[in-house]
């Protein structure tokens, strides 16, 4: 009965649809500006809708329908008695008495927070990104707190980043909430993705929605593309460093018709220069080339409610490293001389079709498709390891509405494909997975107190099995200028240990894989964990001006887990947990607009991450227990179209725990605890017009260099070569310019 019932709410605005039509506008009292997205609703009814752009609405209407609610956040709603059906109909709303003016203002914020969503999502525009060099998104988040970046080791030149004490494994990384870095692109695959070619940024801490898939645990990091239809005609942006880097990305759209836009984007950078600033005869940085190359269609059909991208890739991205006397042609898997080669290909298609019923603007239906060929061959001194995967997924979302638009649904299904063939030394690890899943959210929004999202999935999986994956976020708003969040959620991945962890060949570790007796990848149990957040945003104004204090407090909790142990310094084992194992991650946030285009963002940020190992519950290494973040930021008044910018961002990371060192030779040892440091980053950007800018910037200006992050170079096929016990910057100082052009 109840599956019934609910087939008839979802039928019901379908049958209606023919019946007559009750049109109107909704403005706001005084100004008579319209009011977009205001709730439209016939009371005790499933009947509703809400206001387009211009503040017109149609509803349908029958004679007993009398009574029509109209509401809107930050307005009075308003209950008003209907007797018959009208033309011209009009009504103003009036402002909430208890809301503070509003003052409109051309210069928008480049990050921001809604006091209004359910889930604690932090948005990175544009305008953010370009505050930093910002050549790929694993560089995007210099100026954000609540991402930890740092170097993966002394010899790839590889950022990885880290959410809530994880690492991005932990964390669902999509392009335009299609799941992307991931699989073989885990080690690598931010930094295939070009800042210029990144519209914004979504952040979401915690387990995120259920919509995007299982595998989120720490929170989701979304990028969404630059769109053709809307984007700069031309856009070329050239780029070189001190360190002899050069980049070049560049992007064409045009409108073929009124539907059809289609973008021609082109990035390529290049690593020539051999740099050893510590002179301990390893390149500090590789050499490398990369062509990246993406057709991007985008098809918009407003009057039908249909539109749709699809999207052609192609990546082919050249490393090599170690050594400085390194020559593939002659030492490539000899012990002549250490060297690595890291050379990916990539093939890629993406595409999204979606549908809104224009005349029922809260249905819509969504598909998308996602399809790569993913080929690694790679060798790190005398160790191969090559991977070649090839992903299908694909997924469908329909959304809705229950009674009137306050309460929203989504649900559909999912499947995922994932074929690896992986050669490490020589040992071959081939598995399939599948998994097909299924989906429901439910979503209540008062638009006033509260708004609750909970969502739950059922998913099976070939090694997996089946399983539930539950998750709720929910925002209430205690008094003006304020959002306090909770949320938890579960999440069950399966963790690929060797795409995962390059960065451990590249030492003399014996890679050891204690196997469960149910172990079905690689001989391993999956990933099981619970995630808990609590957080809360308050606005306020200081002499006044605005701003923000944000506290964070999120915990995760593993059921299970893939524990990467390398306590032993001759060997890295990989099993199950047996025992405890969490992160708990505190973050204190001040934003400021100390003066007149002047924004100030301060963080305090404290971890306390650990892990029973074999040997005992210990802190995970390399992670700081404290860091401190400031970020300020000021722009000069436009002026003939003309203005300077100038951003600084100062990190500071309190001391990381080495693994274990102590079976080692003396001269092969590390302290238990690395110093603390601090670096700056700046940027000044001379905007001379809409259509040209000149930047230039330095990264690292306090020149800090990480002591002796090889430990035996001078022996680097022996028993204690290690680079992975990196805390730090490796390369010191570096300082780039650049310039940027376009045409609307």
């Amino acid at each position: 009965m109840k599956i019934i019932q609910s087939l008839i709410l979802l039928l019901l605005p379908t049958v209606i649809f023919s019946q007559e039509a009750f049109k109107g506008k909704v403005q706001e009292l005084g100004t008579k500006m319209p009011v977009p997205g205001a709730n439209v609703y016939w009371l005790n009814t499933e009947v509703g809708t809400i206001t387009d752009f211009n503040g017109e609405f149609s509803i349908p209407y029958k004679k007993e329908y009398n009574k029509l609610i109209i509401s809107f956040m930050g307005y009075k709603s308003d209950t008003l008695s209907i007797k018959n059906n009208k033309d011209n109909f009009v009504h103003e709303l009036s402002p909430s008495a208890n809301l503070d003016e509003v003052d409109l203002v051309s210069r928008k914020k480049a990050t921001s927070r809604s006091y209004l969503e359910s889930t604690n999502v932090m948005n990175i525009s544009s305008d953010e990104l370009l505050k930093a060099a910002c050549c790929n998104l694993s560089e995007s988040f210099e100026t954000n707190p609540s991402i930890d970046v740092n170097f993966a080791d002394a010899i790839s030149g590889t950022r990885q980043i880290k959410m809530l004490g994880l690492t991005s494994p932990y964390i669902l990384i999509a392009t335009e909430n299609i799941p992307s870095v991931r699989g073989a692109a885990q080690a690598y695959g931010l930094s295939f993705t070009p800042g210029t070619w990144v519209e914004s940024i979504q952040i979401t801490k915690g387990a995120g929605s259920v919509v995007n898939g299982y595998e989120s645990i720490a929170g989701q990091i979304n990028a969404e593309l630059q769109k053709p239809a809307n984007s700069d005609r031309l856009f070329v942006n050239l780029y070189g460093a001190s360190s002899k880097r050069l980049e070049i990305n560049t992007h064409y759209n045009t409108q073929l018709n009124k539907k059809w836009s289609t973008g021609i984007f082109v990035h390529g950078n290049s690593q020539q220069e051999e740099h050893d600033v510590n002179n301990d005869n390893f390149l500090d940085m590789p050499l490398y080339n990369q062509i990246n190359l993406m057709n991007r269609w985008q098809y918009i059909d407003n009057e039908n409610g249909i539109m749709a991208f699809m999207n052609f890739r192609y990546l082919n991205d050249e490393k090599q490293t170690g050594e400085l006397d390194f020559d593939p042609e002659t030492d490539k898997l000899t012990t002549n001389v250490w060297g690595s080669e890291i050379n990916t290909q990539r093939y890629e298609f993406s595409g999204k079709l979606g549908y809104v019923n224009p005349e029922l603007p809260w249905q819509s239906i969504g598909m998308q498709l996602a399809v790569s060929n993913h080929q690694q061959d790679s060798y790190f001194g005398l160790r191969v390891y090559d991977i070649e995967h090839n992903s299908i997924y694909s997924n469908i979302i329909y959304n809705s509405i229950i009674s009137d638009s306050r309460h929203k649904i989504k649900t559909g299904l999912d499947f995922t494909q994932d074929s690896y063939n992986e050669l490490v030394e020589d040992t071959d690890y081939v598995r399939k997975d599948n998994s097909v899943g299924g989906f429901f959210e439910y979503n209540f929004d008062d638009m006033d107190k509260l708004n609750l999202t909970a969502g739950v999935r059922a998913d099976y999986h070939n090694r997996l099995g089946f399983f539930l994956t539950p998750r709720v976020h929910a925002r209430y708003r205690p008094w003006a200028k304020s959002a306090l969040r909770v949320s938890f959620g579960r999440g069950k991945r399966a963790a690929n240990i060797f795409a995962e962890n390059q960065n451990l060949f590249a030492s003399s570790r014996e890679i050891n894989i204690q196997r469960s007796s149910s172990g079905d990848i690689y001989g391993l149990d999956p990933e099981i964990a619970w995630n808990y957040g609590i957080s809360y945003m308050q606005g306020f104004n200081i002499f006044s001006r605005k701003a923000e204090l944000i506290f964070d407090y999120y915990r995760t909790d593993f059921q299970n887990q893939v524990v990467v142990d390398w306590e032993n310094p001759q060997e890295i084992s990989f099993y199950n947990l047996k025992g405890d194992s969490y992160a708990n991650s505190f973050q204190a946030e001040l934003s400021y607009n100390a003066a007149e285009r002047l924004d100030l963002r301060m963080a305090y940020k404290f971890y306390d991450v650990k892990t029973k190992y074999q040997t005992g519950t210990k802190i995970k290494p390399l992670i700081p227990e404290h860091r401190i973040f400031a970020n300020l930021s000021y722009e000069t008044e436009i002026r003939n179209n003309s203005q300077w910018k100038f951003d600084a961002t100062y990190n500071w990371l309190g001391e990381q725990r080495f693994p274990s060192t102590a079976t080692n030779p003396e001269e092969f040892q590390v302290g238990e605890y690395s110093p603390s440091l601090s670096t700056v980053n700046a940027q000044i950007t001379r905007v001379f017009s809409g259509k040209f800018e000149v930047y230039i910037g330095g990264e690292n200006i306090t020149n800090v260099r990480q002591d002796r992050p090889i430990l035996a170079v001078e022996d680097p096929f022996g028993d204690y070569f290690d680079s992975t016990l990196v805390y730090g910057p490796v390369f010191g100082n570096l300082y780039y310019a650049g310039f940027r052009f376009k045409l609307n």
